[in-house]
């Protein structure tokens, strides 16, 4: 469909586009870095960000980010050449299906894949079928028989999930979260359940590369979340009295150097997820995805999600991370991989399979 769109398209004079939120910086600046201009719609309160960084050569204001799907905006973004980066703000506020059949604009990436990344049952098929380990899920609250962590679908960033470790719980910290404004009650008919594994969390980010014909493993982050990782400033006795009840909002990310031991088996899973995707959704990843791990004490790893397009943790790698160093040298990150791919695509004359 994306590439179908390029035939209005003057393709010496592409830009790179995205939504004002998320990973805009990393996108936009990698896209200037590689010789593109740059197009971010955004919110007007927002816009003083991207003005000060001198990322965004265009801007599109809206006033919500709904507003992608209008004619006058698809139309504008057509006539400055854009290529859109998706990234989680796109499936946070847009439907799968509006972004599949009512976004005519040219899409950097495979748009059926995000059909499988709001779906939580459908993402669990996708990695069982690549033989990763996962955690135990649960189908109701009344199931629930050991530590569980309660999560909403979609990009949410970590908003309004709690743990529970039996029904009666989860129901009183659910009933808890709708009080705090941090869940709504219709919220219980879509809520995932998943055993929660207990290890550090680690978030390898790929990049499957069309030009190249391979998984690249270029960044690791974990996330510093909100309230959980304030929780340990409160004495245990006052954790008790006062039954603090933390969730896990995302409010920034660390980098991380993996033990080096792990990284063959983290490699190894990066392409059996690509190439599990090949025949879910056909021709599979294309760009950055992320696995969502947990590795216990005895080294084992479980993968609890995937994004299947750039996510936030890599904007800590912005001028470098140590794996895109080790493969490509200095001020390589996800952003510019991105334009370096769609550059290599131009060049070759194969851009329309970028875009599927």
């Amino acid at each position: 469909m994306s590439g179908d769109m390029l035939d209005r398209y003057d393709l010496d004079n592409i830009a790179i586009g995205t939504l004002g939120s998320h990973s805009a910086l990393n996108i936009l600046k990698g896209a200037k870095e590689e010789g593109f201009r740059t197009v971010c719609i955004c919110k007007e309160k927002d816009a003083i960000m991207y003005r000060k960084f001198g990322v965004a050569d265009e801007m599109v204001l809206v006033q919500d980010f709904s507003e992608l799907i209008s004619e006058p905006v698809q139309e504008r973004l057509r006539r400055l050449n854009a290529i859109l980066i998706p990234h989680g703000s796109f499936t946070a506020f847009l439907s799968t299906e509006q972004l599949i059949h009512d976004l005519h604009v040219p899409v950097f990436g495979n748009r059926e894949l995000l059909r499988w990344e709001a779906d939580r049952k459908a993402q669990e098929e996708w990695l069982r079928k690549a033989g990763l380990r996962l955690p135990a899920t649960f189908k109701t609250p009344e199931e629930i028989d050991r530590l569980t962590i309660a999560k909403l679908p979609g990009a949410k960033g970590g908003r309004g999930y709690f743990l529970a470790e039996s029904p009666e719980v989860f129901h009183n910290k659910f009933s808890d979260m709708v009080r705090r404004g941090l869940l709504k009650e219709e919220d219980g008919d879509r809520i995932h359940l998943q055993e929660y594994v207990i290890g550090a969390n680690i978030y390898p980010s790929y990049f499957s590369s069309i030009m190249k014909n391979d998984v690249e493993l270029l960044a690791a982050d974990r996330r510093y979340e909100s309230s959980v990782d304030a929780i340990g400033r409160i004495p245990a006795s006052e954790q008790l009295e006062f039954q603090v009840n933390p969730t896990y909002t995302v409010v920034g990310n660390f980098p991380v150097v993996i033990r080096e031991s792990l990284l063959p088996e983290l490699m190894r899973m990066g392409d059996s997820v690509h190439e599990m995707a090949k025949r879910l959704a056909p021709p599979g990843i294309i760009g950055p995805f992320c696995l969502e791990t947990v590795i216990t004490d005895d080294l084992r790893i479980y993968t609890f999600e995937i994004s299947a397009r750039i996510v936030a943790g890599t904007n800590v790698g912005i001028g470098t991370s140590p794996y895109a160093y080790l493969k490509y040298g200095e001020n390589m990150y996800m952003g510019r991989r991105i334009a370096l791919e769609i550059k290599e695509a131009l060049r070759q004359g194969r851009l329309r399979e970028a875009l599927a």
